[in-house]
């Protein structure tokens, strides 16, 4: 295929998708991921796409919102990677809420053998992940169905979480900036992302390293109100990625990297502490400022007793 007909097809693509992972693209017109990377490149300078880190979307400074077809297909390992991770925060017999996304999905999939958990969501794949879980309650909020992510929003959904609180929400979105926290490309979303994290004591947020760096529509989640940030090690080439999380770290966020290799070493950033605001004061009762830690070095911080139920939460999932 020459150049100009892959082009063509790749940018047929990502508008009818409007975001496609390269993996994705090189599979479709059956060549290596770095001719894509070329051919992505090619038609970025000329205004046609933009590119994010493991795809290419279209163009314009807030990216449009794909649906959860295309959603699926983008940095799938590491998605996987986050959720194993984040699943170690969890314990037996707490009471939390999952928001709605492809990482909280896989997430609710390792949350399955949690004994006496109580998952509160807005997402029909996070309960349909969790519907045979014998020992974990699941209650979904009401509202209105969205159909590009299966989610439940609207008043029904925001009214129905007024007067829940939790130890911890799980959250996700379509950017993460130190400046400006986690934000999503739909206002429907967004807010009951918002009632969400009110009901919840500490707020993790799950985002692969493709999101660092991108800014969409409406603000989820502000920096300063973000307890820990799960994500997976970005490529030594992305300077984006790692001066965000540099970013993040310096504003008191608790950053865990699933993947990383070793211990903490030179993966450690340190972190400027600082009082909690809003309802993380009231579950934590202490500043927050771990720095940006790989997943070894987060679990080896724990007592005896919260290493054990890791130990033995791993031990399920295998």
């Amino acid at each position: 295929m020459f150049a100009a007909e892959r082009r063509q097809l790749i940018l047929e693509m990502v508008r009818a998708n409007g975001a496609v992972s390269l993996r994705e693209l090189a599979r479709v017109v059956q060549t290596s991921e770095v001719t894509v990377r070329r051919d992505v490149r090619a038609l970025e300078a000329e205004g046609l796409l933009d590119r994010r880190h493991g795809g290419a979307v279209l163009p314009g400074g807030f990216t449009r919102e794909s649906g959860f077809p295309q959603k699926s297909h983008l940095a799938t390992a590491e998605k996987t990677a986050i959720a194993d991770l984040a699943a170690n925060f969890v314990e037996e017999g707490e009471a939390i809420v999952v928001g709605a996304g492809t990482t909280t999905q896989e997430l609710a999939r390792r949350l399955a053998r949690v004994p006496g958990l109580t998952v509160v969501t807005n997402s029909l794949l996070v309960a349909q992940a969790l519907a045979h879980a014998n020992r974990v309650e699941v209650v979904m909020t009401g509202g209105t169905l969205r159909g590009s992510n299966y989610a439940l929003v609207g008043s029904g959904a925001e009214q129905s979480l007024q007067g829940l609180r939790v130890s911890r929400a799980f959250i996700s979105g379509s950017g993460l900036t130190a400046e400006r926290g986690l934000s999503t490309s739909n206002m429907l979303s967004a807010s009951v992302d918002r009632a969400l994290v009110q009901a919840a004591a500490e707020v993790v947020v799950l985002a692969d390293h493709t999101k660092l760096g991108t800014d969409t529509m409406f603000q989820t989640v502000p920096t300063d109100v973000i307890t820990r940030l799960v994500t997976d090690e970005p490529p030594g080439h992305d300077d984006r990625a790692h001066t965000e999380l540099q970013a993040l770290a310096d504003q008191g966020v608790q950053i865990a990297v699933a993947g990383a290799t070793g211990a903490s070493g030179g993966d450690e950033v340190p972190a400027r502490r600082r009082a909690l605001p809003g309802p993380r004061a009231a579950g934590a009762g202490r500043a927050v400022g771990a720095g940006l830690r790989t997943a070894a070095s987060v679990l080896g911080e724990q007592g005896p007793a919260e290493r054990e139920r890791a130990r033995v939460a791993d031990l399920r999932r295998r």
